[in-house]
């Protein structure tokens, strides 16, 4: 399992090795030890989820308001996704900053979302399916979305009137509006729930 840094303070690309023979394949896309080696602590799961989405879909981009917060940690089992992080942490030192990793059925790479941050992916390939470990149950008034086409972000999203985005997400709040209205997560309480939430399997 390699691990790397991304360009948003918290957030890890995992690359699992796959082992393939004749049947087919095997790979672990999510391993504790790697993950506690890489980011000092553990990585409780409360509940999972499962997308299945449509070419040239966009999903997001949405977080959950903290506290609790909650983190992330996706991976493609079908097709293939360009996924985004976005760093939406008041007082975070990559504040604004954003990052993409593209996750396949191939390589089974992941993506750790640390708690605090934005998460959002354009489907390159039809019925892509995604799967998410999240350390939070979902309530659906703490999940709060950013206009993926908000113009001081820049995101990297293709110009193509093929593109299929939510009503939701297209009436989204800027990223500027939701700081003045102070609903975007704090860095400080983001580090103070993940804290809680690794509970004593915390390192350092």
């Amino acid at each position: 399992m390699k691990a790397r840094r991304l360009a948003v303070e918290g957030a890890i690309e995992f690359t699992p090795q796959v082992h393939r023979d004749n049947r087919g394949l095997f790979v672990s896309p999510f391993q504790e030890a790697e993950f506690l080696a890489a980011t000092g602590h553990s990585f409780t799961v409360a509940q999972t989820n499962h997308s299945r989405s449509a070419h040239d879909v966009i999903r997001g981009v949405h977080f959950t308001s903290t506290p609790p917060g909650q983190a992330k940690y996706v991976y493609c089992p079908k097709g293939r996704v360009r996924d985004l992080v976005l760093d939406i942490r008041v007082g975070s030192p990559t504040f604004g900053a954003w990052d993409v990793v593209e996750l396949d059925e191939d390589s089974l790479r992941a993506v750790y979302f640390p708690i605090g941050v934005g998460h959002a992916f354009h489907v390159l390939e039809q019925d892509s399916v995604m799967a998410y470990m999240v350390s939070t149950s979902y309530v659906a008034e703490r999940e709060i979305a950013i206009n993926p086409y908000d113009p001081a972000l820049g995101l990297p999203w293709p110009d193509s009137a093929d593109v299929v985005v939510s009503e939701r997400d297209l009436v989204a709040p800027t990223l500027a509006e939701l700081q003045d209205r102070g609903l975007l997560p704090v860095y400080a309480e983001c580090l103070a729930a993940q804290h809680e939430q690794a509970g004593h399997h915390h390192v350092g």
